[in-house]
């Protein structure tokens, strides 16, 4: 009796341990997630005006490769499932759809560009899917109460003008402004940040837009220096922003030149804008230039070096493009490992508003990832560059922005 007594006590008792188990501890999924496979997916620009962002794509696609190949996260492996849209809004919207309704991913990561991204925030926000770490500085993409589906990642362009207009005022208080931008909401935020920090203290004389479609930026170049500016502030994609280098230098123009951080790469703008042209140039950053001496032999610039040679061999080591890719890839990493096993989308965005002081070595040092539940917008900080003919050269202190009036 005492022994059957005994064999039902440990039984109870077993009974009771798997009740208080916490619900925590139980592996919960959404579609696109499972014991062995996460999928993600992405929509970049491989084709048409902005395929030199292609690059941003393809090493996303190696890093997660890397991640696959010591094990994945947690056993699971990422099935990064990514397609072109030639940065054409209704292309993006069909892709997203596809993406979604019969490639059932998890969430959709890195969607390039601001046109691109706008078409399918509500879509995406209406059937509760994340849209992580946009891949646009638009202000609009932190928007976390009307939207709390979608964050950005990148410091906004909101966020650069204003440090634009701190250099300026400081520097050149007494300047005209000439401006080229992209015509749409990434180049009307630029153009606010801007304006914003400027506080009307410089005039304006200025503003020439051109769209993603035109062949040349030439005839507004040749407006913008009719215009009789002393400084130009350069907001345009690297094709464009590479012809309108060429441009200015070709009519002797010698403004104060300030170019938007999304084109201010060496290998990718600077070196087919010419050299000497781009020699002098100002931009501002948050990521380490591959290019800057000033990194030779620092631990990250090696690790990051090994992993282009090792799993994207044909890419483009001057190009911070791919320093872009691999740094936005490593937080989406670092997301997924926080959410352990709940891979349920509100966990997802959960966890993206969950990150505290994170360093990432590609970072620029005093540059850390900081989100909260209100706080969508993960990088605030920038510094200044002069680009001396072969690299940019940092000067200045890291500069953090306040983004409580965007």
């Amino acid at each position: 009796m005492l022994v059957k007594r005994s064999a039902q006590w440990m039984l109870l008792s077993a009974a009771v341990a798997i009740c208080a188990t916490p619900a925590a501890a139980q592996k919960k999924y959404d579609i696109g997630a499972s014991d062995t496979e996460i999928k993600i997916g992405n929509i970049m620009p491989y084709s048409g005006p902005l395929s030199a962002y292609a690059t941003i794509g393809k090493t996303i696609a190696a890093y997660f490769n890397k991640i696959n190949a010591e094990g994945g996260i947690q056993g699971r492996k990422i099935n990064f499932i990514s397609y072109d849209d030639g940065f054409s809004p209704p292309k993006t919207v069909e892709q997203a759809r596809k993406l979604v309704e019969s490639d059932e991913v998890l969430l959709i990561f890195q969607s390039l560009g601001t046109p691109t991204n706008n078409a399918i925030q509500k879509y995406l926000n209406a059937n509760k899917v994340p849209q992580l770490f946009v891949a646009t500085g638009a202000t609009k993409f932190g928007d976390a109460k009307n939207f709390p589906w979608t964050m950005g990642w990148q410091p906004t362009y909101q966020i650069e003008g204003r440090i634009y207009a701190k250099y300026l005022l400081q520097n050149h208080p007494d300047g005209k402004i000439a401006i080229l931008y992209q015509n749409d909401d990434s180049g009307r935020d630029y153009i606010k940040g801007l304006k914003d920090g400027l506080e009307g203290k410089i005039q304006v004389v200025a503003e020439t837009p051109y769209e993603p479609t035109d062949p040349t930026v030439d005839s507004q170049i040749i407006t913008l220096k009719a215009s009789g500016a002393d400084i130009f502030f350069n907001e345009s994609s690297p094709k464009f922003a590479a012809q309108a280098i060429k441009k200015v230098a070709e009519l002797g123009w010698k403004p104060v030149h300030l170019l938007a951080s999304i084109s201010a790469s060496v290998g990718s703008v600077l070196r087919p804008a010419g050299l000497e042209n781009s020699k002098g140039i100002l931009s501002s950053g948050y990521l380490k230039d591959p290019t800057d001496p000033k990194w030779k032999g620092d631990p990250a610039i090696k690790e990051w070096a090994a992993f282009m040679d090792k799993y994207y061999p044909d890419g483009d080591k001057t190009t911070t493009f791919t320093v872009y890719g691999y740094l936005t890839a490593q937080t989406m990493v670092q997301v997924l490992k926080q959410c352990g096993d709940d891979l349920t989308r509100e966990n997802v965005m959960k966890q993206a508003a969950n990150l505290k002081d994170l360093e990432l070595g590609m970072l620029l040092p005093g540059i850390k990832i900081n989100t909260g539940p209100s706080d969508y917008y993960p990088i605030k900080q920038m510094q200044m560059s002069r680009f001396n003919g072969e690299y940019g050269e940092l000067f200045g202190p890291v500069i953090a922005t306040d983004i409580s009036g965007m």
